[in-house]
């Protein structure tokens, strides 16, 4: 964890694993911590934060709120700057459109015979998911 957080410029994982204990429940209910970029000079980080459309102009109201909280955690001044990054309400890559396939069934023939090789098994939950998963083998869906 150590490394990965590392790689997004986090010095302290607290920050990361911690989040509703280091700026409180409604604030992470709001936004995420996503990055931490340091300047040239090497004085100020700047904390990126992820936020829905709609929430976003509320965690920037409490931006300052934010920035005293977290460098309680880090011990010193670390963050000297906060940005909001909006988007979906699940992100990035998983705002896509879902895709569903079509509902397949087993052809006619191979459940008939799925049920047939099924039927001398005693229980009926597994006499059904099998005679289920036959039928998908035999019809190859």
């Amino acid at each position: 964890m150590r490394t990965a957080s590392e790689g997004r410029g986090f010095a302290v994982a607290r920050v990361l694993t911690h989040w509703a204990e280091v700026v409180g429940p409604e604030i992470a209910a709001l936004a995420r911590p996503v990055k931490v970029g340091y300047g040239r000079d090497g004085f100020g980080a700047t904390l990126t934060l992820l936020a829905t459309g709609a929430a976003a102009p509320l965690v920037q109201m409490r931006l300052p709120e934010i920035r005293d909280r977290v460098n309680a955690c880090y011990g010193y001044a670390a963050i000297s700057h906060l940005k909001v990054t909006q988007t979906a309400a699940d992100g990035f890559a998983e705002a896509q459109a879902p895709y569903t396939p079509p509902p397949r069934s087993p052809r006619p023939e191979a459940e008939a015979a799925a049920t047939e090789a099924a039927h001398e098994i005693a229980d009926p939950g597994l006499r059904e998911a099998l005679t289920r998963l036959a039928g998908h083998v035999l019809s190859k869906v």
